[in-house]
């Protein structure tokens, strides 16, 4: 607080802090006028600083606004801070299932922000007579404070619906409105479903890695191709006995000789009826009906632990058997660049999503863009499946002081 003083008494002095006051320490002054002694111009002076501390008081918090100029930056700050926290927390289960833990889910139910500005202003003094020893003494100063305090709510996913969300197949409809909307169908299929028309995947069960049929994995990319070529799309169908329905129909108008040729390569591989243009969609591990393409979709669970499967494991917990086995990259993967989880004992600088788990660190390269896709499409499968849940859940809030 400055403090400025004013004696009668005493030589003109201008402004002086109040340690000087104390020892009696004097400041040479930057003007020299007199200073008033009667406690009529004592009283204007008070008069005028008020008006001038009030004026200020009010002008400063009038030309500014708190809310709006907050909007920007914790928006952006909250949302990148939720996002890095999800594709870590993400990262992290599918290290856990490796090791056969279990995976936690915890997920930010709200953020609230608040903020305070807080200003004050503050004026005393003594008018003595004229004849006193101390003379006028006038104190002036200005306060303020500024506060951010963020309240933080987490949920933990728990309950039945969660669980049976997190273990229930993904619809099979669902999957193929992704490969509509663009995504490729040889990276989509590859992940989400365990096998089409008995035609397997690659899987991971009971802790044993077992290997794709070259059926599947040629099927997948001719299926590729022909997506990009538009010769198969999909399609809802409304039926009154099974409700909505999708439907996979292959188109033969103005197709090239080429892209018709791996549309019948597709029919021997998945053993589906040339005579037929139009199949349903239906969930089955095994084949179904001449005009039925039965899918056997994975669900969340399962996606996690197919992931997990290409997580590179240190050699310190494998001799130690803390986690499963993996199995070895077949020629196809290594030439196309599998995906693939990184370790290690250091943190690592630059890195996507890094994670750490029983003093080592996991990690997928900023250059790999394969994995970090792979990554962000489990993410998405998690809003396709139910995992929400109606049941009253605890909830930890947390005021960030």
């Amino acid at each position: 607080m400055l403090q400025v003083f004013r004696d009668s008494a005493s030589k003109p002095g201008g402004i002086r802090s109040s340690n000087e006051q104390q020892t009696g320490a004097a400041m040479k002054p930057a003007h020299h006028r007199r200073l008033p002694g009667n406690a009529s111009d004592f009283a204007s002076l008070v008069s005028r600083k008020l008006w001038i501390w009030f004026g200020a008081s009010v002008l400063l918090p009038a030309c500014t606004s708190l809310g709006p100029t907050t909007i920007v930056a914790d928006r952006f700050d909250y949302s990148a801070a939720i996002a890095d926290s999800w594709k870590q927390r993400t990262l992290l289960n599918i290290v856990k299932l490796r090791y056969v833990d279990l995976p936690i889910f915890v997920d930010v139910a709200s953020v609230v922000s608040g903020y305070s500005l807080q200003a004050g202003v503050s004026v005393n003094g003594t008018v003595s007579a004229a004849n006193a020893v101390q003379g006028n003494f006038l104190a002036s100063g200005v306060q303020g404070a500024y506060t951010d305090r963020p309240t933080i709510t987490y949920t933990p996913a728990t309950g039945q619906r969660f669980v049976r969300g997190l273990m229930e197949p993904i619809d099979p409809r669902n999957i193929f409105l992704m490969l509509k909307s663009g995504y490729a169908a040889d990276f989509v299929l590859s992940m989400t479903v365990e096998s089409l028309n008995g035609v397997r995947n690659r899987t991971m069960a009971a802790g044993i890695v077992r290997e794709a049929d070259p059926e599947f994995q040629r099927a997948i990319e001719l299926l590729r191709d022909v997506q990009a070529a538009g010769a198969f799309s999909m399609r809802a169908e409304e039926d009154k006995v099974k409700g909505t329905t999708g439907v996979l129909f292959f188109r033969r108008e103005d197709m090239p000789a080429d892209v018709m040729e791996k549309v019948a390569e597709i029919r021997r591989l998945l053993k589906l009826p040339a005579n037929i243009q139009k199949f349903t969609l239906r969930y089955s591990p095994a084949r179904g009906a001449d005009d039925e393409l039965s899918v056997n979709s994975r669900s969340m669970l399962q996606i996690m632990l197919a992931f997990s499967s290409y997580l590179d494991v240190p050699e310190a917990h494998l001799t130690e058997h803390s986690a499963l086995p993996g199995l070895a990259q077949t020629a196809s993967e290594t030439q196309q660049g599998a995906v693939r989880i990184h370790s290690g004992k250091d943190k690592p600088e630059q890195t996507y999503a890094p994670v750490r788990y029983r003093d080592y660190w996991f990690w997928i390269e900023h250059g790999d863009l394969k994995t970090k896709r792979a990554l962000a499409a489990i993410m998405l499968f998690f809003t396709l499946v139910d995992t929400g849940s109606k049941e009253p859940l605890p909830l930890i809030t947390i005021p960030a002081q």
